[in-house]
């Protein structure tokens, strides 16, 4: 098909992700995590990770469990959702261990960061952290975390300048996308967009892949225009076990599951990191691709009944 970008989730990550990238990842808490592709890397084993986002959740939580990760930037990484414990165990364990550095910013921090990066500037100008402890903290690989300047135009006044964010590669996962790479968002996007214009490459995976012609004739429905992304994976339920807006819910029991097992390696010591590493071995691993996963966790029937209480939902 003449200028497609689909390609499979093994391509994709082949071909853009590297040890050692910047990774910008996509989705905010329960919603839009790009789980599919976090599982390819984990399987090509893709080491030295940075993370960069809001709300890094379940994704970031599971690449930091399998030892891929060496820093993050972002505002937080929890997966909590309806009772299920809002900690990433995985991170707490690898920060505590002295693996992993985390680099706070609070959301709309990132966000202009983000902005920052996609307009081409070096730094952008904001207020929201003035005041707060996240000032008071940088990791140990952090260069010049901010710049407190003074308002020119308003002697006396305090200016912040957070440090433009430009990831390697951005993963995202949307509801839909046409051949050429044109993405479609609906429902909250958070931090995404900003952050796939200020990246080099972009991966997305999708539930569904739309043609052409319908982003051509409703342009207005486009939330990313084709020029920035590389890659078009399909693959519905692409977010599970988190949810996807209109699509399906959150897999509440699977995700309490891989809280268990991650909860486990924090505080059961060898026990504990068997059980989790046992999950990584049987939804993972032994997996060749992400419908495998499906599959395990309850395939079609499963599945459906996501959908079900999503429609119930809305």
């Amino acid at each position: 098909m003449r200028n497609s970008k689909i390609m499979t989730a093994s391509e994709a990550v082949e071909r853009f992700i590297f040890d050692g990238a910047s990774v910008g990842v996509g989705g905010q808490n329960a919603i839009g995590a790009p789980m599919a592709i976090a599982h390819e890397i984990i399987r090509q084993k893709r080491k030295n990770l940075t993370l960069l986002g809001c709300n890094l959740a379940m994704a970031a939580d599971i690449l930091i469990g399998a030892g891929l990760v060496k820093k993050c930037e972002c505002g937080t990484c929890n997966i909590g959702y309806r009772g299920i414990p809002s900690m990433g165990y995985s991170a707490r364990r690898y920060y505590e261990e002295g693996k992993l550095e985390m680099e706070d910013y609070e959301h709309l921090g990132m966000v202009s960061r983000f902005l920052a990066g996609e307009m081409g500037l070096p730094f952008m100008p904001v207020m929201s952290s003035l005041g707060s402890d996240i000032l008071r903290y940088k990791a140990p690989s952090t260069g010049k975390k901010f710049e407190i300047i003074e308002n020119p135009w308003n002697q006396g006044e305090k200016v912040l300048l957070m440090p433009a964010a430009t990831p390697d590669v951005a993963i995202i996962h949307v509801q839909r996308a046409d051949e050429m790479g044109n993405v479609i968002m609906e429902g909250f996007v958070a931090h995404t967009p900003e952050m796939v214009r200020a990246s080099k490459r972009v991966i997305v995976s999708c539930e569904e892949i739309i043609n052409s012609e319908e982003t051509r004739n409703y342009p207005e429905m486009t939330t990313l225009p084709h020029i920035y992304v590389d890659a078009i994976v399909e693959q519905p339920w692409g977010s599970h076990p988190m949810g996807t807006y209109r699509y399906y819910d959150c897999d509440v029991e699977h995700m309490r599951m891989y809280q268990e097992c991650a909860e486990a390696a924090l505080k059961e010591g060898k026990s504990g990191m068997t059980k989790y590493k046992n999950y990584l071995q049987e939804y993972v691993l032994s997996c060749d691709t992400f419908n495998d996963y499906l599959e395990k966790v309850g395939g079609v029937r499963r599945l459906m009944e996501l959908k079900r209480r999503m429609r119930e939902a809305m």
